[in-house]
């Protein structure tokens, strides 16, 4: 091949050597004939070449004409090759690569360069988009090769180079997206890397052209939003950072503003400051526990941390008092936060020491020495065995550095180690000093001097061999000891001291469990072990243990006992268990309740109030994933036999998908997570539910039940079948046969029914029915009561009242509490779960009321209940002896004991109970009373009723452990069915509310101002809160308004979690409709307040955000109505209402800092705070409200780069959790566009609206939504159509023709100053540089 392309080029050397004397007779005619002329013979040849080669031959072709030495030859030869692209012999990409990419184009070869990027500049208009793209990229890397400093002489030359970057960026010329030009650009010339001095301003002016996109990309002030810890939104992927530079992962190569690109130091800070947040980090810097890998950037900000916590105590005077100040419990959580980092390895002990000891060095601090050396001390304990000594010297060196001003190490070190070796001959060690801990801690890893401290510990809770004391119940002993450790007593062990005891402990536990002893454990042991499993760093040791060893052995071993009364400890005494956790154990009590052993009274009862506790207490952003993970085998987290539990699940279920706005937008469950648990559900335990509950249910979970509608054997069968059954029970008369009757399985669940008959007629049971009660068994027992439920609202609804009611109620009250038949706790659920409609709904919840309140029974057990006790078990020594003292009061009788002594002859039972610690029928109450309280809301003539209920047993809530968010989740999930009855709302709060105040300090929750004028009920004069109302409350989302407390054991995990939701609570309290809370909420901001400081704005922005953002949709979707009223304003309606620029006008923080803002800009900012905070599910209405409402609005530039400006900056969320609504707001964002180019004679910000779009095609939605754009794209006009040509797959014919008018109209439209009118060559080639193939057009996202 190279001997003929020789032969034929030499041929042409020759023709111009001929030609050259004959040069001055010719025409530019015979130039162009002797130009083919000469191309006649590689003409023939190319055409024999086969396409594999013709790439090589081009190669060669250049090769050939830059061994030239003659500028002429050159020239001309170059000449000869333009010709050839003109004639379409030669593809004018591989041309121009082949030039480009020529080992021989050198910048101290001016001329041959000059020539060169001539004929490239000539030719590259026929290349296609993405071959453009290409040699951008090659041409700005050649021109990275000229030197810094090149003779003046040969400049001209050299910007040849500069004419093709030129040529291409010209936006009017089209030759490529402008998109892929300002990447190409960005990855060569990142963020504060100046471009090539030969390209001047050409590439910086290019860049800044596309600062109007990275603008419309961003979320106003998104640098100062923080998120709540453990909230809904703080799980979606807005928090997410780069783990090695902590910056946003922004999407595309955009010139976005610079703290944008600032690593996000700030809100990595306040993140790990929060407790409980360290799954949250994990999330944010995609940490993964399996793998392990060092992040210096977390070291980092925890060093940071430890100096913060330094200084606050150098500035605060009770620090380190035994309850603490906020540095205190700062100190306690650092620990906490640096040994689960440095455990799972994302950060480097050695590292962080020498950090601290960089910046601690001549800083002077010294009060927060002690808690410093502490927290270090922590990790040191645990593993100076497993490391090596040198990971250890930087402490010393630290060491040395904050207590040199005392005295030398090396004599503190002798001090401290006489007094432990005094103290270790000491064989009688006191709980009343701290000696026993600093012995643990001290000797925690050599065991010849460990085992001494921890022995005297283990002994104090164990108790005495020999002693024994009783429980409640009959024939229940337990070892003596009954005073656990005290919380400050196990604060000062270490963690390896820590694990020490808890894994004796557990130990101990699986020992008697396997030696079924019948000796139950000592209630010091088992207060002790619930207070360990509040520290998460022994969480390996700790719940872990507990969940996945502990539990399956004692099982395994069948103590019965022992797994009641760890079911009793996770029920009362645990707190801030991580969901997966409680997900596994609640799959863990299904399968349990299965097994035979377990068919007895007292576990039965306990593992369904366990369960039910559980499913009730999952948070609303638990459900969906908790449950997602077991959607193959969703058997596992369901009952196969317990309607209530399964019951309660789908309330759960249905509260946890409005409050998170899961459905919204949605009309079926078809294709969601919760399909195959409701199915599964229904096929275990078919049911349905009244229309007063169905009604608050998403619409999608009411569509399910209405398809899957379960027929109902009616009242008058079930009559008729309990008199059947008596009549046998009257007729038969051998005792073995009624027994057996009665009690074989799979006859009908109607024995309860019969007692009841007994009862009525006779006033007395006889001993045969204790008997069958015996036989049916605890787990079979529970359909009786179900039926038995259905029973008694017939018999109330047909009763003739009077004598006869009361006569009714006297028996169902001895059935509970005489006879002790059934728990009250369960036939209230039983009771309160059935689905009855109208009249009959009313008499259940008549029934319930009755059961509750008007036999004295329950009262007085609640009213002492709540008298002697108090809820902060761990700061109590004495609960065991109060817990005994009310039992001893009020027994409990789980084995129909009070039948037992009434039959005749009284029968003498010898049961064994199981050891009960923490329980009684109060609190196993409360979570029924929980789903009571739901019911009686659902049902308006009830709601006198729910008010008494209140009065007189609303102190429960006292021992609630969610009080709050129990209120918040009522309120936010009944908003419709409470917004007209604000006297009840009123009531509810105050009666849970006040339960606690005797048990809380002073601002705990509700402000002073709601106190003094919300709690006082005035129908004729109610409450309007002012704007200055509004502005202190969100204000008390700050830190510090609140009372500090010991976060492990409240209610919620951090400061911000409990103002989120009090502030929340006390918003939906009000007796003010849901829009103008939201409107007086938005106003805080939007309007003048002197309370809002203008220095702080994105903060209040921010904090308006988290709470709107809580509360149900009349409250966040007045937000809405302030963008059409903004979208309706002069300033974007008009073209002559605002002259300036209008991204300029939309930057918020610009303008604010220069007192320029406007309305709008507010309202954007305000925006984008409200939708970063929003869930997935209330982002989904911005796709219908994009549609349905603004886009009839849209018609001018403006409103239309507002509307950009307002959704483009969640595209990326869209398209991370929301497919489906990403590719509805980009069709829609191309309507609006249509409407706006329909509407309007001028455009003049066209680049910049093209420029996101591009934006969107190649970040976002790719081909997806190519058929709807192509279809608009073909109305617009032919400027606007010019540019978007690359989205377009279809061939634009017009384009070329429409190049002159669109050259004339952008001239007068563009954006980016006046352009200029597109070169000769672009009407030649514009058809070639539009491909006209869907090939050429298979874009896919970048």
């Amino acid at each position: 091949m190279e001997t003929q392309l020789q032969s034929i080029f030499e041929d042409v050397v020759v023709t111009l050597i001929f030609f050259f004397f004959r040069m001055f007779m010719d025409t530019p005619e015979n130039e162009r004939t002797k130009l083919i002329s000469c191309l006649g013979a590689f003409r023939q040849y190319w055409g024999t070449l086969q396409q594999d080669s013709h790439e090589q031959c081009v190669q060669w072709i250049v090769r050939f004409i830059h061994s030239q030495h003659s500028p002429k030859r050159i020239s001309f030869l170059y000449d000869c090759l333009g010709m050839a692209v003109e004639t379409s012999l030669l593809p004018p990409r591989m041309v121009c690569v082949a030039l480009i990419s020529s080992e021989s184009l050198e910048w101290e070869r001016t001329r041959l360069w000059a020539l060169t990027f001539k004929l490239i500049r000539k030719i590259i208009g026929g290349v296609d988009y993405k071959g453009v793209r290409d040699l951008l990229k090659a041409v700005l890397d050649k021109i990275q090769t000229i030197p810094i400093t090149v003779s003046s002489a040969i400049v001209q030359q050299l910007l040849a180079a500069r004419e093709v970057v030129e040529y291409i960026l010209d936006r009017n010329a089209c030759l490529l997206p402008a998109y892929f030009a300002v990447t190409e650009i960005r990855k060569l010339y990142p963020e504060g890397h100046l471009s090539h001095w030969l390209l001047g301003s050409l590439i910086s002016d290019f860049v800044d052209s596309f600062r109007p996109t990275a603008r419309i990309n961003s979320i106003c002030g998104r640098c100062s939003l923080l998120p709540v810890v453990n909230n809904s939104g703080a799980i979606c992927n807005s928090w997410k950072l780069d783990p090695t530079t902590l910056r946003f992962p922004l999407r595309g190569m955009l010139p976005y503003d610079k703290d944008l690109f600032e690593p996000q130091t700030g809100l990595l800070r306040y993140v790990l400051e929060q407790p409980y947040s360290r799954e949250m980090v994990c999330n944010m810097l995609g940490l993964n526990k399996q793998q392990k890998q060092r992040c210096p950037v977390l070291e980092e900000q925890l060093v940071d941390l430890v100096v913060y916590a330094m200084e606050r105590s150098e500035t605060e005077e009770h620090f380190d008092a035994d309850i603490g100040g906020t540095s205190q419990l700062l100190w306690q959580h650092l620990s906490s936060q640096l040994i689960f980092f440095v455990l799972f390895q994302f950060a480097s002990f050695p590292h962080m020491v020498l950090s601290l000891h960089q910046k601690l060095a001549g800083r002077g601090l010294i009060k927060g020495r002690d808690h410093l050396m502490w927290v270090l001390l922590q990790f040191i304990s645990g593993s100076i065995q497993k490391n090596a000594l040198a990971d250890f010297l930087p402490v010393m060196k630290l060491f040395d550095l904050i207590l040199f001003f005392t005295f030398p190490f090396a004599h503190f070190h002798r001090l401290c180690l006489r007094f432990l070796q005094q103290s270790l001959r000491n064989k009688s060690l006191g709980m009343s000093d701290y000696k026993i801990a600093l012995l643990c801690n001290a000797y925690s890893t050599n065991s010849d001097c460990f085992s001494l401290p921890m022995g005297v510990l283990v002994e104090t809770i164990y108790g005495n061999g020999s002693m024994r004391i009783n429980l409640p119940g009959t024939s229940c002993m337990a070892s003596g000891s009954v005073t656990p450790l005290p919380m400050n007593l196990l604060d000062s062990l270490t963690v390896h001291a820590k694990m020490s005891l808890i894994h004796s402990i557990a130990t101990r536990v699986i020992k008697l469990a396997h030696a079924k002893s019948s000796i139950a454990l000592a209630p010091a042991l088992v207060e002790t072990y619930s207070r360990l499993l509040v520290y998460m760093e022994i969480e390996s040791l700790g719940i872990k243990g507990f969940i996945s060893q502990l539990l399956p052995n004692v099982f395994k071993s069948h103590a019965w006992g022992i797994l009641h009364t760890l079911l009793e400890m996770f029920s009362y005494r645990m707190h801030h268990i991580q969901p997966h956790y409680r997900v596994q154990l609640l799959s863990h009590l299904h399968s349990l309740a299965a097994v035979p052993q377990t068919n007895q009274n007292q576990l039965h009862l306990c593992v369904e109030s366990t369960a039910l506790r559980l499913i009730t207490a999952l948070g609303s952003s638990e459900v969906q994933p908790q449950f997602t993970r077991f959607l193959n085998d969703p058997k596992t987290v369901l009952s196969a036999e317990s309607e209530e539990l399964n019951r309660a699940l789908i309330l759960t279920l249905a509260r946890a998908t409005h409050v998170t706005d899961f459905f919204t937008g949605s009309d079926s469950i078809h294709g969601t997570w919760c399909k195959d648990i409701l199915q599964t559900i229904m096929s275990f335990t078919p049911h349905n539910w009244a229309s007063h509950t169905l009604s608050c249910f998403p619409a999608p979970l009411q569509a399910f039940f209405k398809q899957n509608n379960v027929p109902q054997e009616s009242r008058f069968n079930l009559k008729k079948n309990v008199e059947e059954e008596y009549r046998k029970w009257k007729s038969m008369a051998n005792e073995n046969d009624i027994i057996t009757h009665f009690s074989m399985q799979g006859s009908p669940p109607l024995f309860l029914c019969l007692l009841w008959k007994m009862l009525l007629e006779t006033d007395r049971i006889n001993q045969i029915g204790f008997r069958v009660l015996e036989r049916i068994g605890a787990r079979a027992l529970v359909a009786h009561v179900r039926t038995f439920a259905d029973f008694l609202v017939y018999e109330f609804s047909t009763s003739a009242g009077g004598q006869q009611l009361n006569k009714c109620i006297e028996i169902l009250n001895d059935m509970v509490w005489k006879y002790n038949i059934v728990t009250l706790d369960r036939l209230i659920l039983c009771l309160a779960m059935r689905s009855h409609e109208g009249n009959e709904a009313q008499v259940c919840y008549f029934i319930i009321q009755l059961l509750l309140l008007k036999p004295s029974d329950f009262r007085n057990r609640v009213n002492d209940f709540v008298k002697e006790n108090a809820p902060e078990h761990w700061l109590q020594s004495d609960w065991h002896n109060k817990h005994m003292n009310y039992h001893k009061k009020y027994p409990e009788k789980l084995y129909f004991e009070g039948l037992a002594e009434q039959v005749s002859p009284p029968l003498q039972l010898q049961t064994q109970y199981l050891p009960i610690y923490f329980g009684n029928v109060c609190l196993r109450f409360l979570p029924v009373f929980d789903i009571v309280i739901h019911r009686f809301l659902e049902l308006l003539p009830v709601s006198k009723s729910l008010e008494t209920l209140l009065d007189h047993l609303g102190g429960l809530y006292k021992f609630h452990d969610r009080p709050v968010t129990y209120l918040y989740n009522t309120l936010h999930y009944y908003e419709r069915h409470l917004r007209d009855r604000t006297n009840l709302k009123r009531k509810l709060v105050h009666a849970i509310m006040s339960s606690l105040k005797d048990n809380r300090t002073p601002g705990w929750c509700l402000s002073e101002t709601y106190l003094k004028f919300g709690m006082n009920p005035r129908e004729d004069n109610v409450w309007i809160p002012d704007d200055t109302y509004y502005c202190k409350l969100i204000g008390r989302l700050s830190p510090g308004p609140f009372p500090n407390c010991d976060w492990r054991f409240n209610e919620f995990p951090n400061p911000a979690a409990h103002a989120l939701h009090v502030t929340c609570v006390e918003l939906m309290a009000l007796a003010v409709p849901g829009k103008d809370v939201g409107n007086a909420l938005l106003n805080v901001v939007l309007k003048s307040q002197p309370l809002v400081p203008r220095e702080n704005i994105t903060a209040w922005m921010n904090a308006i955000g988290l709470v709107i953002t809580a509360l149900p949709e009349p409250y966040w979707i007045v937000l809405h109505d302030r963008i059409i009223s903004v979208l309706s304003s002069p300033a974007l309606t008009s073209e002559t209402e605002w002259a300036g620029d209008p991204f300029a006008l939309l930057d918020f923080t610009a303008c604010h800092q220069s007192y320029s803002e406007m309305n709008c800009s507010y309202v954007l900012a305000l925006t984008h705070a409200v939708w970063h905070h929003s869930s997935i599910g209330q982002l989904s209405l911005i796709p219908k409200f994009l549609s349905e409402t603004l886009k009839p609005i849209v018609q001018t530039e403006l409103q239309l780069l507002y509307v950009y400006h307002l959704v483009g900056p969640f595209l990326q969320r869209f398209q991370q959790e929301r497919t489906r609504c990403m590719l509805e707001i980009g069709v829609a964002f191309y309507e609006m566009l249509q409407a706006v180019d329909q509407h309007c004679q001028h455009l003049s910000y066209m680049d910049p609206i093209c420029d996101f779009l591009y934006h969107i095609k190649y970040m976002y939605t790719g081909d997806s939504v190519k058929e709807q754009v192509e279809k608009i794209i073909m109305t617009l006009r032919p400027a606007m159509k010019l540019r978007l040509r690359f989205i377009t797959h279809s061939s634009i014919i017009e384009t070329s023709s429409a190049a002159a008018t669109a050259s004339s109209a952008s001239a007068s439209s563009s954006s980016a100053g006046t352009p200029q009118p597109p070169p000769s060559s672009l009407s030649s080639t514009s058809a070639a540089a539009s491909p006209s193939s869907s090939s050429q057009h298979a874009h896919t996202p970048m």
